[in-house]
């Protein structure tokens, strides 16, 4: 069935063209490399996966209730609309709020993997080069993944939301190489990998468990790679030009901020716009979420350089200054591990079952030869 199909809202053109600016360079120095990147690149390379075999596919999903959603995470629980609805309504809105999640997962995935090529592109470090087209290969298994999981386990698909593409246009109109960087890396990947591993953590549910646990392996690199590069070219850049990199970040907080509230589920089930957004904004689960979402950005935005007073006053206003001092990389060191244990649980599952079958047909060999 065609994407087109499934989408629960008017996508509206179903081609989106952004005019890119900026040169693509080359660089003819093949040897004097940073030794930081060509380790990232080794352990992209080594860590390529196919996402038809790693992902056990032939997990069901209840489509009713894709994530294990808790009521209280809902904008609509405690409203009159809640107290309305049917079990079957509110398995409905579950299906949706888990398509709209995913939903802009996907866009966003396909948006990281564009700009991962900007990266290849405009880049002038053959080392960054390297990183980025692996990248990208990343990316597009992501974005085949999300796919996959809305295709065939949801069946319901929802527009880009307009801050999320307000953000990724923004960020491939400008000619500056570092801002795909900061843009991708930085904000929408940041964010992302904290949506992430929000649902990776209090999901019960086996297959999306496994979707995101992998996919966040990869990003755990990709972040990595954004501060080693952007950590090394902002310290030549003067306090204009870093105030104009800050304006950008501070711009993109509030959107992505902004972004979360998935107003547009509220509207495809009847409820006013400006209600809707009444009801997310009273959220307590929403507040929570939203702060808990910039846990990746600002330490990483820190880390980079970029924390002049008006950013520093922007995150107090959004009451998420204090995460400055969070542990980046152990958060990090934690999304390799769980993936990892995923794997060993699996091989071993997998080894289980092959020992299972050859006791088996020992028993029926030796069953055989007795009769």
């Amino acid at each position: 069935m065609a994407t087109q199909e499934l989408y629960a809202m008017d996508p509206g053109d179903p081609l989106w063209q952004v005019p890119a600016g900026g040169a693509a360079r080359f660089s003819w120095e093949y040897d004097d490399h940073r030794a930081r990147l060509l380790a990232l690149y080794q352990k992209g390379k080594d860590k390529q996966w196919d996402a038809v075999k790693r992902i056990d596919w032939g997990l069901d999903v209840d489509p009713y209730d894709p994530l294990g959603t808790p009521d209280e995470s809902l904008a609509l629980y405690g409203t009159r609309h809640w107290d309305r609805m049917t079990d079957r309504d509110k398995g409905e809105l579950r299906h949706h709020v888990a398509a709209w999640q995913f939903s802009q997962f996907l866009h966003g995935e396909q948006g990281a993997m564009v700009c991962a090529a900007r990266i290849v592109e405009a880049a002038p470090d053959l080392d960054a080069k390297f990183y980025s087209a692996t990248q990208t290969m990343d990316e597009a298994r992501h974005a085949e993944l999300y796919g996959r999981f809305l295709h065939d386990k949801l069946g319901t698909v929802y527009p880009i939301n307009t801050d999320l593409r307000t953000l990724l246009g923004d960020t491939l109109r400008d000619s500056r190489w570092d801002m795909a960087y900061l843009g991708m890396q930085v904000l929408i990947e940041g964010l992302a990998l904290a949506a992430f591993g929000l649902i990776r953590d209090t999901t019960d549910k086996p297959l999306p468990q496994q979707i995101l646990a992998y996919v966040m392996q990869d990003e755990a690199r990709h972040v990595a790679f954004g501060r080693m590069a952007l950590r090394d070219y902002y310290r030549q850049l003067s306090d204009a030009e870093l105030r104009e990199r800050e304006e950008f970040v501070i711009e993109g907080c509030y959107l992505m901020r902004d972004r979360l509230r998935g107003v547009e589920v509220l509207e495809n089930f009847g409820i006013p716009k400006a209600e809707a957004e009444e009801y997310c904004e009273q959220s307590q689960f929403l507040h929570m979420f939203r702060k808990l979402l910039f846990s990746r950005i600002v330490p990483c935005v820190k880390d980079i350089g970029l924390w002049g007073e008006r950013l520093q006053r922007a995150y107090v206003d959004m009451g998420v200054l204090e995460l400055g001092d969070s542990n980046l990389d152990l958060l990090m060191h934690q999304d390799e591990e769980l993936a990892e244990r995923l794997d060993q649980q699996r091989f071993a599952a997998e080894e289980a079952a092959r020992t299972g079958e050859v006791d088996e047909a020992i028993a029926e060999g030796a069953a055989e030869a007795r009769a």
